[in-house]
Order: C-alpha cells, then sequence, then structure tokens
C-alpha cells in the first residue's frame, strides 16, 4: 500500500506538534506511522560561529534543506529507510546524531514553511493547517524558548519582531489557501482530530 503524507503546517506554536501526536497516537494501533518534522532540516551551519549562528533568518524558506527532505519522502515512499537529521535548538545549527526512520503506512511531516514549498507541497495526500491567534502563539514561543531552548526575553522578542512576524506574513500565512483542513484552536479540536483519523483509516482501508 502507497504511505499516506499528512503535512501539518501553521504558524510558530501554533499547536502542530499537538495535532501531529494525537493523530500519531490514533492511527499507530492500525498500522505504522513515521513522523517527521521540518525544523530538523535546518541547513548545517558549522562554518559559521555561534554569534553568526544567531542572526540567521531561521523563518525563511531558503534556511532549511527542503531538497533532503523530499528525496527522504520519496525514500520513505518507495519502501526504504532514511537517516534523517535532527537539530540542536540550543547551538543554533544541525546535531551530529540521525535518526533512523522506517517506511511505514502513514508519514506525518509537521512545519510552518512546509506548504510554502511547492516541491514539498506535492508530496502531501492530507494538508492541515493549524490556525491560532497571533498572542497566543507569541506567549507560547516565549515561554518555550526560555525554558527550553536557553534564550533571553530579549533575544525572543527581538527574533519574533525582526524575522518570525515577517516572514509568517509573507510566507505561512499565504500557504493556508493549499489546506485541505484548518484547524482552530490551536491543536485542541477533538472533531476535527476524529474527522481525520476518519479519513487517515479510509485510506488504509
Amino acid at each position: 500500500m502507497k504511505p499516506i503524507v499528512i503535512g501539518i503546517a501553521g504558524g510558530t506554536a501554533s499547536g502542530k506538534t499537538t495535532i501531529a501526536k494525537k493523530l500519531f497516537d490514533a492511527t499507530s494501533s492500525y498500522g505504522t506511522v513515521a513522523w517527521i518534522k521540518h525544523d530538523d532540516y535546518y541547513l548545517d551551519l558549522s562554518h559559521l560561529d555561534l554569534e553568526d549562528r544567531k542572526k540567521t533568518n531561521f523563518d525563511h524558506p531558503n534556511s532549511y534543506d527542503s531538497n533532503l527532505l523530499v528525496e527522504h519522502l520519496r525514500q520513505l515512499k518507495r519502501g526504504e529507510s532514511i537517516k534523517k537529521p535532527t537539530y540542536d535548538f540550543v547551538e543554533h545549527n544541525r546535531a551530529k546524531t540521525v535518526e533512523v526512520i522506517k517506511p511505514a503506512n502513514v508519514i506525518i511531516l509537521e512545519g510552518i514553511m512546509i506548504f510554502a514549498v511547492p516541491e514539498i507541497l506535492s508530496e502531501l495526500d492530507i494538508k492541515i493547517f493549524v490556525e491560532t491567534p497571533d498572542d497566543i502563539r507569541f506567549i507560547r514561543r516565549l515561554k518555550r524558548d526560555i525554558e527550553k531552548r536557553g534564550r533571553s526575553l530579549e533575544s525572543v522578542v527581538n527574533q519574533y519582531l525582526g524575522t518570525v512576524r515577517p516572514m509568517h506574513l509573507q510566507f505561512v500565512e499565504p500557504s493556508k489557501k493549499f489546506a485541505d483542513l484548518i484547524v482552530p484552536e490551536g491543536g485542541h479540536n477533538e472533531v476535527a482530530i476524529d474527522i481525520l483519523v476518519t479519513k487517515i483509516f479510509k485510506l488504509m482501508s
């Protein structure tokens, strides 16, 4: 059976991971599921020192190695395993470790830019956009980056105003038009989850 590729897009801290986890949990008992994050495909910036890496615009489509991601999706569809890169958000750089992802019946891909890159968009069978108010997304990002990524309040605010918000308006928000389903309430909409799970099971049967 050809794998089903589900793309989950939306702004930063919109609830993409919440939906991805719920779909992963709901479908894993009926078949194999692979979960991939576009963020792990940020370009390797080892040639730059930490301070220069911090100045990089990580919210532009060109900051990702999307060609590698597309090739990995196609490999999984062909029944081949991949060696997925991982990312270190503290060091602002690709980590040295890789994660082996085996072929699966369902492939869940999440990321803010996955609908904004045509080559990725064409690989998706189901496209979900998570829509959450900007103020809630900012508060969530602020809390996450300070608590989990060692960022300062000033650095989070500066990045949000300097690149996150402008790139969201330029790339992420317009890409919503490609979605098959727009999910409000930041990933906590249980009705939408039930509809998605039903659709996935139908495609798997």
